[in-house]
């Protein structure tokens, strides 16, 4: 696969926009990168957990590896795309559009701390 099939893959995410962030492509879903393509269109790169990283890196360690740093050991995976099977990017690319929707929904749904707010109120 190549970097044309990532890209139409990442856009058929409902949502899913096309953008720059450092001088090269990224697809976001409610302004959250989700994937990127790297500047050199030989790899791109899937937001997903750790124990989603380690399943893909596990089951091809030619197509999924971590991205360097501290962004890898949080989940961030880069894919050989000359390498990675198109079922299996399309499933890490919707993992990773998952995983941005599914955060967003629970910082959302998280309690409010109205207790503190309703205390200022009364020493009014």
């Amino acid at each position: 696969m190549g970097p044309r099939d990532f890209r139409r893959m990442a856009l058929a995410m409902e949502g899913a926009v096309e953008g720059t962030h450092m001088g090269h492509p990224d697809f976001r879903v409610r302004n959250r990168i989700f994937a990127t393509l790297h500047s050199d269109d030989l790899f791109g790169m899937v937001a997903l957990t750790p124990d989603q990283q380690q399943r893909f890196i596990g089951d091809d360690p030619n197509s999924f590896t971590p991205e360097s740093g501290a962004w890898g050991r949080a989940g961030s995976t880069r894919v050989r795309l000359a390498a990675a099977d198109r079922e299996a990017v399309d499933e890490a690319l919707t993992l990773a559009w998952q995983n941005v929707i599914n955060k967003r929904e629970a910082k959302r749904s998280k309690p409010s701390r109205s207790g503190s707010s309703a205390r200022r109120q009364d020493r009014r």
